[in-house]
């Protein structure tokens, strides 16, 4: 029995169809890590927070995959994931502020819950086949499942945690981001200037948050390409820094001022279009 087998749970044979993604809906799981090397990301939940709270919810393993919904409008704009379930399941559902998912005739609605990105664990988890040990959707790549589309349809695994699950509390939003200074930071003319205030670009997604406001200089022309983590902060020419989330490439050749910390890399991820977002400086021992 191979490794991936191993963690594969029979499916149930509860079927779940997609009556509309919205945004953009992908299977995400802990992520397939120790790959970077090879040239593949993490990949894995964007907000790993939130989906870890989701699972728990719905009393599955860590490791179970679930749904992460990326929602761009409030309701009642019709943006939001539908899911259609053929017989009562159990499902959890965070994200990172207040809302409530509907649910009628079988159908599963849900909104954005006060952040760019919800997380939908049904009871069992997504059974897909794992892809170098994880069912993760990778954008950058293409590894893992293909984004959910109108009209597909997929199965739930056994469950294999306790529910109801017990000390599970409601995470309060913060659009503060914390980070330490990177290995690249002398490559600026004024490397604090980046614990400002910024406003989140639309040219935003799983690869990476893209931030506006006063440039950031560099000292120097391009770097040759060097290993970049999750959470990096890397500054292209422009001076407009990028948040990298999980999808992120694994080197980059623009340098980086700083990296952000764990909890923060999951804070990223729900960051809409529009907001302000604070970063303060934290220590290197912060670094993920």
């Amino acid at each position: 029995m191979s490794p991936d087998d191993r963690i594969r749970p029979a499916p149930t044979g509860i079927a779940v169809r997609v009556v509309s993604p919205g945004a953009l809906a992908t299977v995400q799981d802990r992520g397939r890590a120790g790959y970077a090397h090879l040239g593949v990301p993490r990949s894995g939940a964007a907000d790993s927070e939130t989906a870890e709270l989701a699972n728990r919810l719905a009393g599955n393993d860590s490791r179970a995959a679930l749904i992460e919904a990326t929602t761009l409008a409030e309701p009642p704009a019709p943006s939001g994931l539908v899911l259609e379930f053929d017989r009562p399941t159990l499902v959890g559902i965070a994200g990172r502020g207040g809302g409530f998912a509907t649910v009628a005739h079988g159908r599963l609605v849900v909104p954005a819950l006060g952040g760019l990105r919800t997380y939908v664990a049904p009871r069992g988890g997504i059974d897909v086949r794992p892809v170098l040990g994880s069912r993760s959707t990778d954008v950058l790549s293409g590894l893992g499942p293909a984004p959910l589309s109108a009209g597909d349809v997929v199965t739930l695994g056994r469950a294999s945690g306790i529910w109801p699950a017990a000390d599970v509390a409601p995470r309060p939003v913060r659009r503060v981001l914390t980070a330490s200074l990177g290995p690249r930071a002398d490559w600026f003319a004024d490397p604090e200037a980046v614990f400002a205030e910024w406003e989140v670009s639309p040219d935003s997604n799983r690869v990476g948050v893209r931030l506006l406001g006063r440039a950031l200089v560099t000292a120097g022309p391009e770097l040759p390409s060097e290993g970049m983590p999750a959470g990096a902060i890397q500054v292209p020419p422009s001076g407009q820094p990028v948040l990298f989330l999980a999808d992120h490439p694994t080197t980059g050749g623009y340098p980086v001022i700083a990296v952000l910390d764990a909890v923060s890399i999951a804070r990223a991820a729900q960051l809409r279009p529009g907001e302000r977002v604070r970063l303060t400086r934290g220590t290197s021992g912060d670094r993920p």
